[in-house]
């Protein structure tokens, strides 16, 4: 069975020699998060030790695709099918009347910086942040659960603001603000990867449950308890729960920040967020994601590389496979493979792609004999397939993602499409070598 909390999971790695513990006490401020950064939010960390607090903290759990397919018990080739599944087939939530996550709850005057680390993390951000919290909101009607992380910048005393990039949530606090009234959340911290990945999908394609699409991803359902102070559920085995509302017509300046890209983003003023209760487990461990590492582009790149091939495959259906790599921000480039039939396949197939997601900003389009995970591959059929005057196309002056410094210069992206597929009925020009056998160099050592 695959592990749904945080601390089974960490244990099952240890066990393995997949996880890093570092006993050496560190700094929330900037060390912790330099130490991250060494393997990029790729490798396991567990900090027994951090400066100020008795709490451990854990990272790096969702930045390798090869481990967080492991997290769910799948090879990693099967972890966009099963992505789509379980958007399809989602797992419903039990309630229950009492989870480990209640085991302390802290109300009244608190200060949050006393509870759990809070990190800073770059040289210029504007102060310590919350950054992998899992925020619950239910819309207008009472009756939808959502889910996604949202960044939070520590204010002092009970108070952080948060960032509001979704159009949707936008939506739903301004609705409570034209009342003027609080609106009702709840942030989980300590979860595992399949939580955090299945908070990536999007509200406005799919308007799903997203705690249910990750019960599918583990293959169960997941237990929920009621919060104290909120008409919320959150996971009953997270690690940790702040309870809370945003305030109406609230605002303080949030930024700069380490964004997505590796710039830091601009200020501006953010809703402000009062937390009314901390619930956690006993020993309690924090969880922390670095910013701009694998760990924050990796599960976002997953649920883009669903949707895109579900969105490509209705105009190309002999699309054989999709990828969103990391050195695009896991947002900004695509490589599609398509098992070519007529001629226009890749371009058609860069257009849909581009039709799918408004933040692509170049794609290229290979034959089923490239290997698309292999950026050198893809390079080699772009450097060997490609005449610049037919096969490249530019889009100009289209939408794009307000994260992407370039793109905020004009407030709009070029696009560009590359077809790096070869010309049907040359298939002998464009033959690959190959070895008609096989070994094994230990036998020869």
């Amino acid at each position: 069975m695959n592990p749904v909390t945080m601390r089974a999971l960490l244990d099952d790695w240890e066990n393995r020699g997949l996880l890093y513990r570092i006993k050496k006490e560190v700094d929330p401020l900037y060390e912790l998060g330099a130490i991250i950064n060494t393997k990029n939010g790729k490798q396991p960390f567990l900090f027994e030790k951090v400066k100020g607090y008795q709490s451990q903290m854990a990272a790096g759990l969702g930045g390798d695709r090869e481990l967080l397919a492991d997290s769910i018990g799948i090879p990693s080739s099967e972890l966009i099918p099963k992505i789509i599944d379980s958007i399809v087939n989602p797992i419903p939530t039990t309630l229950k009347e009492s989870g480990p996550v209640q085991e302390n709850l802290v109300t009244g005057d608190f200060d949050l910086a006393d509870l759990f680390p809070i990190p800073t993390y770059h040289v210029e951000d504007s102060g310590a942040y919350y950054v992998s919290g899992i925020l619950i909101v239910k819309d207008i009607t009472g009756q939808k659960r959502y889910t996604s992380i949202r960044r939070m910048q520590y204010l002092g005393g009970n108070r952080t603001n948060i960032l509001i990039t979704s159009p949707e949530l936008m939506e739903q606090y301004s609705y409570f603000e034209r009342l003027g009234q609080p609106m009702e959340i709840a942030v989980m911290f300590g979860v595992v990867p399949a939580v955090v990945l299945s908070s990536q999908i999007s509200t406005h394609l799919y308007h799903t449950d997203k705690l249910n699409v990750a019960g599918a991803l583990l293959g169960q359902s997941l237990d929920v308890v009621r919060c104290k102070t909120v008409d919320l559920d959150v996971l009953a085995e997270a690690e940790i729960v702040f309870e809370g509302h945003m305030l109406p017509h609230e605002r303080e300046m949030e930024g700069p920040f380490g964004e997505l890209a590796g710039y830091y983003g601009t200020q501006s003023p953010q809703p402000v967020v009062e937390i009314s209760a901390v619930t956690y487990r006993n020993q309690a461990i924090n969880q922390t994601i670095f910013p701009s590492s694998y760990e924050e582009r990796l599960p976002m790149a997953l649920v883009r590389e669903a949707t895109l091939l579900s969105t490509v495959r209705q105009v190309v259906p002999n699309i054989t496979g999709v990828h969103i790599p990391m050195g695009g921000v896991a947002r900004y480039h695509a490589v599609i493979q398509i098992k070519k039939k007529s001629e226009g396949d890749g371009k058609q197939a860069a257009l849909a792609a581009f039709a799918s997601d408004k933040d692509l900003k170049h794609v290229v389009v290979v034959n089923d004999d490239v290997n698309i995970f292999d950026s050198d591959d893809v390079e080699w059929a772009v450097a060997t397939r490609v005449q610049a005057s037919e096969d490249i196309f530019i889009v100009p002056g289209a939408k794009g993602s307000p994260l992407e410094s370039s793109h905020n210069l004009r407030g709009v992206t070029d696009k560009m499409g590359v077809d790096a597929t070869y010309p049907l009925g040359k298939e002998e020009l464009f033959r690959r070598t190959s070895i008609p056998i096989d070994i094994n160099l230990a036998d020869y050592l």
